[in-house]
């Protein structure tokens, strides 16, 4: 089995993949299994002061109520926006699955150009969506990412990362309102059954719920004026079904994508480890056979000479 974990600035989202037996276009009966079925998936509230025991002791007992055992897991690979967790996440892979992680970072093999002034400044988030969607949807298409902060990653025709647009998520959007005034409550976000409200709380409700879906649809306006009307657009994120359902744009919502995407970057990753081992074998020197002496009369080791030389 597979695990993937997903670390984000609210949530942490982890999935648990098995492997299938599948014959893929292009591939052959011999080809490994894949790990293609999500068997589980959690997802937990991030936090930077837990430890590594902490950790250990949620991710074990997730899989215990999944029935799932810790020693049936093969691979481990995370993507994380909160840097202060990753030597702890590394540690609970280590102590508690005895594995090493693959962390998606610069030099990981993703098979996706990425083409930003600084590549190493994007996400490893926006980059796992992006290789998900072009490996499910193709191109050109936008993935809109429904998490702390609302992002929109652009992938060109041939498979490029081009770039996005970062906003405020509705959920820190909705907490500077309440927090900026004294008399308005904190109300659950959620869309709303008429855009007029009729009391403070639905007055609220469609506040945020439509102004923030105008937000989406107009970025997803002018991305699409750029890119070009047939691009495709993905939702995904914890609050994508919510808003992705109410947009003119978001043609398809999927909950899985990030998951994918790092299953995905771990198997490309795993197939480079796989040929570079066996590549390097091949290229080794082979060591000549050590030539056998010639015996003289008294039985010592006498070293043959050069035809030329008798």
């Amino acid at each position: 089995m597979l695990l993937v974990i997903d670390v984000g600035n609210t949530n942490t989202v982890l999935g648990v993949f098995a492997r299938v037996v599948k014959v893929h276009p292009g591939g052959s009966s011999d080809d490994p299994p894949r790990y293609e079925r999500l068997m589980a998936n959690w997802r937990v509230a991030t936090s930077q002061t837990g430890t590594v025991d902490e950790y250990g002791v949620l991710f074990r007992n997730l899989f215990s109520m999944a029935g799932l055992e810790a020693k049936g897991i093969h691979g481990i690979v995370i993507s994380s926006v909160v840097p202060p967790l990753d030597p702890v996440l590394r540690q609970v892979c280590e102590r508690y699955f005895s594995l090493r992680p693959l962390y998606i970072e610069p030099g990981v093999k993703t098979g996706m150009p990425v083409h930003y002034d600084n590549p190493a400044e994007v996400g490893a988030d926006r980059i796992v969506n992006a290789v998900a969607a072009f490996e499910k949807y193709g191109g050109p298409c936008v993935i809109v990412d429904f998490g702390t902060a609302t992002t929109f990653d652009c992938v060109s025709a041939k498979g490029e990362y081009l770039g996005g647009v970062i906003c405020p998520g509705i959920g820190i959007s909705a907490d500077a309102l309440f927090e900026r005034t004294a008399r308005l409550p904190r109300v659950e976000i959620r869309k709303p059954s008429r855009v007029i409200g009729s009391n403070t709380v639905g007055s609220l409700q469609s506040g945020l719920y439509y102004g923030y879906l105008g937000l989406v649809d107009g970025i997803l306006e002018l991305l699409l004026a750029e890119l070009g009307q047939e691009t495709r657009v993905v939702a995904t994120g914890g609050l994508g079904p919510m808003i992705g359902t109410g947009s003119k744009y978001i043609k398809q919502v999927d909950d899985f994508l990030t998951l994918e995407g790092l299953r995905i970057i771990w198997e490309r990753n795993a197939s480079a480890r796989k040929d570079s081992s066996v590549a390097k074998a091949a290229s080794k020197p082979q060591s000549k056979p050590a030539q056998p002496k010639a015996k003289n009369g008294d039985g010592a080791s006498a070293t043959p000479t050069s035809r030329s030389a008798r």
